[in-house]
């Protein structure tokens, strides 16, 4: 019996992935394990798995198309079996939520590839229609309008029948509200398409700069003794370089354990504060930023985090981290010292309630026991999210950091 092959779901905030290139073609035996076909999502490049048996009868979405999840993108089945009428049947798939494969189609695992296509939008784009008396509104939409305080009523739904979906929410703009103008230069340019990941970094950052209500509190750090501190450990181990970035997410993690208020999310009806300290690493790649995650990192040594954030640094620039692996971070850390940036602030990284933006240690002029001397100083600018994190608490949580980065030594117990 014919099996559809479709766009399974391959990170927590994927909703569709590009093609990059097949690696079965038409005709060839395919066997459970093997890969079907490269996906790039937001965040990786991704090896998509077979999980029946079969010969791959049809491709349907070419290299470089955009699929949604649940999208239908080739057919598995037997040497020879027409799958006319499953072509048939799938002609409009993306304004229907896709059927759960047959008990008849495979493993369990197939049927949890199998996910809801984003409705398409309709031509007219008509008010909400109602069906006996009441709104047609999907879950997610009526929770984003919630969150956000806006009445469905006054909101025009462009998914099937008029139902209001997540993008109307998304795109929603107040009766009265001045919508901007922009004049674009009409001289020489060159465009540039949205990777996946560009185009996840733009949804998610905007979202959390209107979602999260941000504030901003920056302290100066005299390094002098975390230069000395790493000199004297990087003199035990040339294989392993202990980085300024290192000690820093190393005490972000002392910080949070003191201040777990910090190491917190917001949940509508409850704020939910984490005992485990995972800390993402802001990695600047070719396509934009990726945040691999290092975990439990209060309960790791310096080396290991040092090991740790090399080896996912060097596969989140490679395109190769694994979904867990930068996701559910409780806190993140993006350090811009490297680059000679003294000090700027960071949109934090939902779902969590702050983030550290770290500048690079400058020699300047400072006063020490009443004497102009030259110092080691850093600044750093924790952003919040106000409902969460109240600005006296970010204070001791930056008060607490500062300390640890100053007197450093017990970081190596």
């Amino acid at each position: 019996m014919a099996i559809k092959i479709q766009m399974p779901k391959l990170s927590d905030t994927m909703d569709t992935g590009r093609i990059i290139r097949w690696l079965k073609k038409e005709g060839d035996k395919v066997s459970p394990g093997d890969v079907l076909a490269e996906v790039e999502t937001d965040k990786a490049n991704m090896d998509m798995e077979a999980y029946d048996e079969g010969t791959l009868l049809k491709i349907l979405a070419k290299e470089g198309d955009r699929v949604p999840i649940g999208g239908l993108i080739g057919v598995l089945g037997n040497a020879g079996e027409d799958v006319s009428s499953l072509l048939s049947e799938s002609v409009g798939a993306t304004s229907k939520k896709p059927a759960a494969e047959s008990p008849a189609s495979g493993t369990a695992a197939a049927k949890e590839m199998v996910a809801a296509a984003t409705a398409a939008p309709q031509p007219s784009g008509h008010t909400a229609s109602k069906g006996n008396g009441r709104l047609k509104v999907s879950p997610l939409a009526r929770t984003l309008a919630k969150d956000r305080g806006i009445d469905l009523g006054s909101v025009k739904g462009t998914g099937t029948s008029g139902r209001i979906v997540k993008r109307d929410i998304e795109s929603f703009t107040r009766p009265g509200a001045k919508k901007s103008t922009f004049v674009v230069s009409t001289g020489e340019y060159r465009d540039e398409p949205l990777t996946m990941m560009r185009e996840a970094i733009a949804k998610r950052l905007s979202q959390s700069n209107v979602d999260a209500p941000h504030f901003f509190l920056t302290v100066e750090v005299n390094m002098a003794n975390a230069i000395a501190f790493r000199e004297s450990l990087n003199k035990f181990d040339e294989d392993n370089k202990i980085s300024f970035n290192d000690i820093i997410v190393k005490a972000c993690a002392v910080a949070l354990k003191e201040h777990p208020q910090v190491n917190a999310t917001f949940m509508r009806d409850k704020i939910r504060m984490f005992g485990d300290v995972h800390i993402g690493v802001a990695v600047a790649i070719d396509d934009g930023l990726i945040t691999p995650v290092v975990r439990d990192v209060d309960k790791k040594g310096l080396s290991d985090i040092s090991i740790e954030s090399k080896d996912l640094a060097a596969r989140a620039r490679a395109r190769k981290l694994k979904p867990e692996e930068y996701g559910g971070s409780t806190f993140t850390v993006s350090n811009l010292g490297m680059f000679g940036v003294d000090e700027f602030t960071a949109i934090i990284n939902p779902p969590e309630a702050a983030i550290l933006a770290v500048g690079s240690i400058v020699d300047k002029p400072v006063v020490e026991d009443g004497q102009i001397v030259i110092g080691k100083r850093m600044r750093m600018t924790l952003s919040s999210d106000h409902r969460v994190v109240d600005g006296a608490i970010a204070a001791s949580f930056m008060q607490t950091l500062k300390k640890v980065l100053e007197s450093p030594a017990s970081l190596a117990l």
